[in-house]
């Protein structure tokens, strides 16, 4: 695509935006590039045909009011170029290492990317000029200064406030709704018309009761407008004063200098809770938050999420109760609840310590809302309060996978129909991740702990902390951060960060072993040997014994046939290329088709030992991983 002008044709290539988020007629803005000499390239919105906000000039395959374009930390990077000759002069850019994102332009005049993974240009100009690109407005009124601007809350306004509709032309959109309540002195705030033109504004005297905030409340978004408050004067003299004064100070007094360090601490401790609530705030603000806030019966329409308030959960679990709690993790405990209708849930607690900090939690919330499968568990929806994050999960009555299987007395109750039941279900919920939901998930972290059970004993898979998105013309992606459980790894992941779908199928293959044999893969010893339990059931179907791979509990209820071919689709999913792994519907079909030949497996990719005569080399640090802090310090394949 290119943004610019043909001069032969006269000919001019802009993005225009939306009307609104919804539609698609002509908008407001238009995204034009603008070069004034060879020297000087760079972009300009315009709204309604008049400057509102420049780029800057290209420099260094960046612009200067283009927040984060091409940094280190952002998603995507671009190779950006530009043409200025007698004939053409245009704008174009291509993804690097073959990412093709597209760039669009909001109704509220941001440029960003169409997935909304990244945004460039601030939510509103508001008619000076400042540091971020947004062109001076000479008809800016005087009630207004450069430090106001407009905060999108979730609140009411008083009832004493006046409000007006101004919705007389459907072209409406949400800048002419800021330009119109920037212009009235006495306008406060203001918000969007349901359909999405038009809008409502409120006037009032100004004081510090005319809005409240309802963070957890069913009310529409509205854009407030924020004042500095002239009685906290200069911000610069507020931060020094109290600072040169406390060098003054420390030589004639210790217990000020105690109380000043106990006002720093409960400012950084202000910060983080501001932080915090314009996490929260972004959280509900996100699609799957919709209408689902009722905090009295903490309902839950569809697929949305509930935001519960902290002490509907205390109360839930009678206070984090020690006979509450069902287990813990390197994530923090979770805890068996009940809500005052007699729901019951299921509690993750992330402790301070956890490693899955705001990313992780962010990402297993929006990402398993839009996930809808049998198989999967169901997120109802998150608490936060201050350094609190909860995640509100459906209940499973039977726990997890692990509860049973490794449990010598409790694997009894585990027999071959339950088990082949859990493996089918595994692979079906496997399936849809990767082939079936709205967007290809690759989970990274499957195993036992990460299956829980319901009353019936199905398999429902949870924890997505640590899921990737892929595209759907997306094969395989690299990490520099390997994240996972030992044992359950493919090898090309551990080792060179490599993942695709063949990385969750080989992870199945090893829990499918697991399954069958009643044994952890991590903790498996045979006699004074050092294979693991992938070795083990290598040797046995080599020596035409596959069948002592079983757990003994099973006794008689096994399928002979059936559990041949599990073993045997099992150690198809372990082999060390993963071009030879099957993708999940073959092994849904190998499972289920008696019929069906299977190939012959090759030799799989399972571990040595630690050893003190084997190191150095081979030896590698994977610095983060799953909930358990598991570490591996040396892998050797073969």
């Amino acid at each position: 695509m290119k943004l610019g002008s043909d001069l032969r044709t006269g000919k001019n290539w802009n993005l225009t935006s939306w009307l609104s988020d919804d539609i698609a007629d002509l908008g407001a803005f238009t995204l034009s590039w603008e070069p004034t000499d060879d020297a000087s390239q760079r972009f300009m919105i315009r709204r309604r045909g008049q400057p509102y906000w420049t780029s800057g000039n290209l420099n260094n395959q960046t612009f200067p009011y283009m927040l984060g374009l091409n940094s280190p930390f952002t998603r995507y990077q671009y190779n950006l170029s530009y043409l200025y000759n007698n004939e053409e002069r245009y704008f174009s850019f291509h993804g690097i290492n073959g990412a093709k994102p597209m760039w669009i332009l909001t109704p509220r005049g941001q440029v960003q990317d169409a997935d909304n993974s990244q945004i460039w240009t601030p939510e509103f100009c508001y008619g000076y000029d400042s540091v971020n690109g947004c062109v001076a407005d000479n008809n800016t009124i005087r009630c207004r200064s450069e430090n106001d601007k407009f905060s999108g809350l979730n609140g009411d306004f008083s009832p004493g406030m006046t409000s007006s509709s101004y919705d007389d032309n459907s072209s409406r959109s949400i800048s002419d709704c800021m330009v119109r309540c920037w212009n009235d002195c006495g306008c406060l705030g203001f918000t969007t018309s349901s359909n999405g033109v038009g809008c409502i504004t409120w006037t009032g005297t100004k004081s510090v009761n005319n809005f409240s905030i309802n963070p957890q409340g069913n009310s529409v978004l509205k854009y407030v407008l924020i004042s500095p408050n002239p009685s906290k004067g200069n911000a610069k003299t507020w931060i020094w004063a109290p600072i040169v004064a406390a060098i003054f100070l420390l030589l004639f007094s210790l217990g000020l200098l105690w109380y000043l360090r106990k006002n720093k601490r409960a400012r950084e401790e202000e910060e983080r809770q501001r932080i915090d609530d314009e996490y929260f705030l972004e959280l509900i603000a996100s699609d799957s938050f919709k209408d689902a806030s009722n905090l009295d019966n903490n309902g839950r329409k569809g697929s949305d999420l509930m935001v519960f308030s902290f002490a509907s959960i205390v109360a839930a679990t009678n206070d984090f109760a020690n006979e509450n709690k069902l287990g813990e993790g390197g994530f923090g405990p979770v805890y068996k609840g009940k809500l005052s209708d007699g729901q019951e849930i299921a509690i993750k607690r992330l402790s301070r310590t956890s490693g899955q900090g705001l990313v992780e939690f962010k990402n297993e919330l929006i990402l398993i809302a839009k996930l809808q499968h049998t198989n999967l568990v169901r997120v109802l929806g998150c608490c936060i309060r201050g350094e609190e994050k909860m995640l509100i999960y459906e209940y499973m009555p039977n726990k997890s996978l692990d509860f049973f299987l490794f449990d010598e007395t409790r694997k009894a109750l585990l027999d071959w129909p339950k088990r082949w039941n859990i493996i089918e279900g595994i692979a079906q919920g496997l399936l849809y991740l990767h082939k079936y939901s709205r967007m290809r998930v690759i989970h990274r972290d499957l195993k036992a702990s990460n299956v829980l059970l319901d009353e019936s004993m199905n398999p429902k898979i949870s924890d997505f902390g640590m899921a990737r998105i892929f595209k759907q013309n997306e094969t395989q992606a690299m990490t520099n951060r390997v994240v996972g459980t030992y044992g359950y790894m493919s090898p090309e992941y551990a080792m060179e960060g490599t993942f695709s779908v063949k990385s969750d199928v080989f992870s199945f293959g090893v829990l499918t072993l697991e399954i069958v044999s009643g044994r952890r893969n991590t903790s498996f010893s045979y006699l004074d040997k050092t294979v693991n339990l992938i070795g083990y059931a290598w040797e046995l179907w080599l020596q035409g014994d596959a069948l002592e791979l079983e757990d003994p509990t099973l006794a008689d209820t096994h399928v002979i046939h059936q559990l041949l071919r599990t073993i045997h689709v099992a150690l198809l999913c372990v082999q060390e290329n993963a071009l030879d792994r099957p993708v999940m519907s073959d092994v849904i079909s190998m499972l289920n088709n008696d019929s069906m030949s299977l190939p012959v497996p090759k030799q799989p990719a399972f571990f040595f030992g630690r050893s003190a005569s084997k190191s150095t080399s081979t030896e590698r640090k994977l610095e983060d991983y799953s909930v358990n802090n598991m570490t591996i310090t040396v892998m050797e394949a073969r």
